[in-house]
């Protein structure tokens, strides 16, 4: 049977950014009927029931998150939406904005009503211009109509909502670097804890949630936890740690495929299936060599590893970080990997903020090793260095604060022991030329 989709159900409609449009097709509903008959605890436990994770990229659990917001606290809470999105090849909540924005006004509604946030600030990145503009308009349509502002459709609850640009910064993406952005302060994560639910914006409670996790609430509410439940893979009985990935994910197709796209199935398709089924295969007659399964932090696949499904946890059984964003770029068989880790290694390198050692200094050797591979001077050696640094840096060795060091690190330490052949002899090779006579001057 073939999936329906339900978030990105609106996207190709002619009217599919305005009010008038949405509430065509039920919007608003849902948030009128949450808020006259249930209680803002009981959409944070359905929401909790359905087992939503975070789309963002950590997938940690969505109403649990909410439940660490103090009890009783007299507020503000705020609720950020983080769509700075400079995840490279991630283009979710992009589209999400661009083509259905009262949907995410929606999702907003309702998360902000179910933790009792007043004031919501959506973070876009500056490059988002169409975005920023379309849901600027969305804003201005639901004040309008009476759904945001004070004593929203006559009840006693209030939001505002606030649109804030960031300056094209990847730590921006980092819950706490947004945060620190948004108060006008250079990017610098903070230390956690206090985690942004006890002391975020302002030094006070907030949630950082992204579009594609929020639209997904007005679903759940929409249809039911049953329903959510429904789509998706449950939790490996085998693993005490896995929660499940319930519900639909919207996935990025890119790189070297004959149709990229962005296209909405439920959690756990294979890479494979995506590739082919929805990314037309690889282009020009190739085949594959490898992929980025999920933005360029979770790390690298090889062909042979194709079938694993992306869910929260099938990366993870391939030596991958995570699911990520669900971002798979596609590189075919004549790509060097040299050249794929290069660009990724320059990448990270420019986007570190520089404010802890092993990060800033990690990413600029790691960086420095690939320049000199590509001009044909490598060592064997120096394959063993990348392992090193890409092992030890990061939160999760507990050498930095945020998480970019880890993210820098996976695709380094997945291309050599995954891709190592080819990089002998990218060393073996330019060994070779170097030992090479050089041609005599012409007199």
């Amino acid at each position: 049977m073939a999936y329906e989709p339900v978030l990105l159900a609106r996207a190709n409609k002619a009217d599919s950014t305005s009010l008038e449009g949405y509430r065509l097709d039920g919007g608003y509903e849902t948030f009128a009927r949450v808020l006259k008959d249930m209680t803002g605890q009981q959409v944070t436990d359905a929401v909790k029931s359905a087992g939503l994770r975070g789309r963002g990229g950590a997938g940690f659990p969505c109403g649990l998150k909410w439940t660490f917001l103090p009890k009783g606290h007299p507020g503000p809470i705020y609720l950020c939406v983080n769509v700075d999105e400079s995840e490279p090849c991630t283009f979710n909540n992009r589209v999400l904005v661009e083509k259905d924005p009262h949907q995410v006004l929606e999702g907003i509604l309702l998360s902000s009503y179910a933790f009792k946030a007043t004031t919501a600030y959506f973070y876009i990145r500056y490059e988002y211009g169409a975005g920023m503009r379309i849901m600027q308009k969305a804003i201005d349509e639901a004040y309008a109509a009476g759904l945001l502002g004070k004593n929203i459709l006559g009840s006693e609850y209030s939001l505002d909502v606030f649109i804030h640009r960031g300056a094209g910064a990847y730590i921006c993406g980092e819950e706490t670097g947004l945060i620190e952005s948004l108060e006008g302060k250079r990017a610098w994560p903070r230390i956690k804890p206090p985690f942004p639910a006890i002391e975020g914006v302002f030094r006070k409670p907030t949630i950082v949630n992204n579009p594609e996790t929020l639209a997904n609430v007005v679903h759940i509410l929409r249809k039911g936890v049953d329903w959510f439940k429904s789509i998706g893979v449950p939790p490996d009985p085998k693993n005490p740690r896995d929660a499940g990935s319930y519900g639909p994910k919207l996935y990025c197709i890119s790189g070297h495929v004959n149709t990229p796209g962005l296209v909405e199935l439920p959690l756990g398709v294979t890479i494979r299936t995506l590739i082919n089924e929805h990314g037309g295969g690889v282009w020009k007659g190739k085949k594959a060599k490898g992929c980025i399964p999920g933005g360029i932090s979770m790390g690298l696949m090889t062909e042979a590893e194709f079938d694993t499904p992306l869910d929260f946890n099938g990366p993870c059984r391939v030596g991958c970080l995570g699911l990520g964003t669900g971002a798979v770029t596609v590189f075919d068989e004549d790509t060097s990997i040299v050249d794929v880790l290069h660009n990724l290694c320059r990448f990270f390198q420019h986007e570190s903020c520089g404010q802890c050692t092993p990060c800033r200094e990690g990413t600029g050797w790691m960086f420095k090793i690939m320049d000199r591979f590509r001009k044909g001077q490598g060592r064997r050696e120096d394959l063993t260095v990348l392992e090193e640094v890409a092992d030890k840096i990061g939160i999760m060795p507990g050498t930095t604060i945020c998480g970019l060091a880890d993210g820098a690190g996976w695709p380094v330490k997945n291309a050599v022991r995954k891709f190592r052949a080819e990089f002998e002899k990218y060393i073996q090779d330019g060994s070779a030329s170097r030992s090479k006579p050089l041609p005599m001057a012409a007199h």
